[in-house]
C-alpha cells in the first residue's frame, strides 16, 4: 500500500460509495461472528447445558484460526466469473452463512448439541470465509494509505454494530420470541451483504495480478501450486526478515486475554442474574457508545503516535477492560454498575481491535493479500481459540473450591494477566522498527 499525502476528511468522504458497501459488508462479516461464540453460549446455557460442553463447542470458532489453509484457493481462483475474484467468493460465503444460520434456527437445541454444533461450524467456515474476502477487497479496493485507514474504521465500526446487534437485540428478541426464530431473522439479516456485494466495484489490480498469475504459473502446475501455497509466506518473510516471527508472535498474543474469556462472558452474566433484557439495554446504549468511542479514539491516537505505541495502549486497555468483569461478582445484578463495566470493556476491547486491523493490514502485499492476512488472523485467533475452549473446565475446576462467583472472578483476572508478555513484545517490536527506520507504515 503506498503512502499518501495527509490530508483532511470531510463528511461526504464518509458517505462515498466505497464506504457505504463497507459499512454493508463489515456488518455482515460481523453478524455471525457471536452467533457461533458468545451468544450462542448463551443459548446454551439457557437450555442448561453445562460450562464445560459451551467451553468444548466453542471449538467451532477454530475455522476462523485456519484460514490460511484454503486462503490460497480464494487468491488464485474466482468463484463466480462474472462478479470477479472477490465479490465472487464473498457472495458464495454469505449463502453459506445464512444456510448455516437457517438450520440451526430450525434444528434448536431439540436435535443435540453434535447436530446443532455441526451446523454452528457450517457458519463458521462460510463466515471465515467471508472474511478473508472482505479483507483482500478492502486493502485492493483502497486507492492509498489513508483511503484503507478509511475503510478499516469504517469495516470495524460497522462489524462492531453487528456484533452489539447479535449481543443485545438478538437477546431481546430470544427473551420474547425465543432462540429459533432470532437466529432465523439473523440469516434474513445476511441479505444485507450479498446485496452490497452485489453493489460493490471489484479491484482491478487484484484481478489483472491474478490473470497474470493463472498465465504465467497456472494453479494445477507444480510452479501454480506451489506459488499458491508456499508464495505468500515466502513473500511475507523476505520482506519482513527475521522480524516477522517476532511480529506473528505479537499477533499471536495480541487478543488472547478477549479470546480466552470469551465462552463465559455470557454465562456468567446468566449466573449473576442479569436478565436478556437488561444486558440488551446496556450493550445497545453504553456498548455501542464505547465501541464508537473506541474506534475513534485508536484512529486518532495511531495519527499522533504512531502504531506500535497505539497497539501497546490497546494491550493495556484490552487487559484493564477484560479484568473489570471481576468486579461485577461484588455488584451483582446492579444495572448501573454492570453499565459501567460494559462501558469500560467495549471501548477498550474496539481500541485494541481496530489497533491489530490497521497493523495486520499494513503488512500485506498484492497478490497474496488474502493469503497473508488469513495468514495474520490466524495468527491471532489461533491460540486463543484453541485454549478458550478450556475455559469452561478452569471455572467449574476453581468454582469446587472457592464457589462460582469467586472463580469467574479468579477467571477473568487471570485472563487480563495473559496481556503482560504482548506488551513486552511489541515494545521490544517498537524499539526494533526505531532502530531499522521503518516508517512506511507510521509504524514507530
Amino acid at each position: 500500500m503506498r503512502a499518501s499525502p495527509r490530508r483532511r476528511y470531510r463528511f461526504r468522504d464518509f458517505l462515498s460509495p466505497k464506504v457505504l458497501i463497507m459499512l454493508a459488508l463489515g456488518f455482515s462479516s460481523g453478524l455471525p461472528f457471536l452467533l457461533v461464540g458468545n451468544t450462542f453460549g448463551f443459548w446454551l446455557r439457557d437450555a442448561h447445558t453445562s460450562l464445560k460442553a459451551i467451553g468444548f463447542i466453542s471449538w467451532v470458532g477454530l475455522a476462523y484460526s485456519l484460514q490460511f489453509v484454503w486462503a490460497p484457493l480464494l487468491d488464485r481462483v474466482p468463484a463466480l466469473k462474472f462478479l470477479g475474484q472477490w465479490r465472487g467468493w464473498l457472495l458464495i460465503s454469505q449463502l453459506g452463512v445464512a444456510a448455516g444460520l437457517f438450520a440451526m434456527a430450525i434444528m434448536g437445541t431439540g436435535h443435540g448439541l453434535a447436530a446443532l454444533g455441526g451446523a454452528a461450524l457450517v457458519v463458521a467456515f462460510a463466515s471465515a470465509t467471508q472474511d478473508i474476502a472482505l479483507a483482500a477487497w478492502r486493502i485492493e479496493i483502497a486507492a492509498d494509505a489513508d483511503e484503507l485507514g478509511l475503510l478499516t474504521a469504517a469495516n470495524t465500526l460497522s462489524y462492531r454494530v453487528a456484533m452489539i446487534c447479535t449481543d443485545s437485540l438478538l437477546l431481546v428478541c430470544a427473551q420474547h420470541f425465543g432462540w429459533p426464530i432470532s437466529y432465523g431473522l439473523c440469516g434474513l439479516a445476511m441479505g444485507i451483504g450479498m446485496a452490497a456485494s452485489l453493489l460493490a466495484p471489484e479491484p482491478i489490480a487484484a484481478d489483472l495480478v491474478a490473470e497474470r498469475k493463472q498465465k504465467q504459473k497456472p494453479l494445477w502446475s507444480p510452479r501454480g501450486l506451489f506459488d499458491a501455497v508456499a508464495g505468500p509466506f515466502i513473500a511475507f518473510f523476505k520482506a519482513h526478515g527475521v522480524l516477522a516471527l517476532a511480529m506473528l508472535l505479537a499477533i499471536t498474543l495480541y487478543r488472547l486475554p478477549d479470546f480466552v474469556r470469551g465462552p463465559m462472558v455470557n454465562p456468567f452474566f446468566h449466573d449473576l442474574g442479569l436478565s436478556k433484557d437488561m444486558i440488551a439495554l446496556s450493550r445497545a446504549t453504553v456498548g455501542l457508545a464505547s465501541s464508537f468511542l473506541g474506534i475513534t479514539a485508536a484512529g486518532l491516537i495511531s495519527l499522533r503516535l504512531g502504531l506500535m505505541r497505539t497497539l501497546i495502549l490497546g494491550a493495556m486497555l484490552q487487559a484493564l477492560g477484560v479484568g473489570a468483569n471481576a468486579l461485577l461478582i461484588y455488584t451483582g445484578n446492579n444495572l448501573a454498575a454492570f453499565m459501567v463495566v460494559m462501558g469500560v470493556d467495549d471501548f477498550s476491547l474496539s481500541f485494541a481491535g481496530i489497533s491489530l486491523v490497521a497493523y495486520m493490514s499494513s503488512l500485506t502485499s498484492l497478490g497474496y493479500v488474502a493469503t497473508q492476512y488469513a495468514l495474520l488472523s490466524s495468527a491471532y485467533a489461533l491460540m486463543g481459540k484453541f485454549l478458550k475452549g478450556f475455559s469452561g473446565a478452569a471455572v467449574d475446576g476453581l468454582s469446587i473450591r472457592i464457589g462460582l462467583m469467586q472463580a469467574y472472578g479468579v477467571f477473568f483476572i487471570g485472563c487480563a494477566a495473559i496481556a503482560i508478555p504482548s506488551i513486552l513484545l511489541l515494545a521490544h517490536l517498537a524499539r526494533k522498527h526505531r532502530q531499522q527506520g521503518d516508517l512506511g507504515v507510521n509504524l514507530a
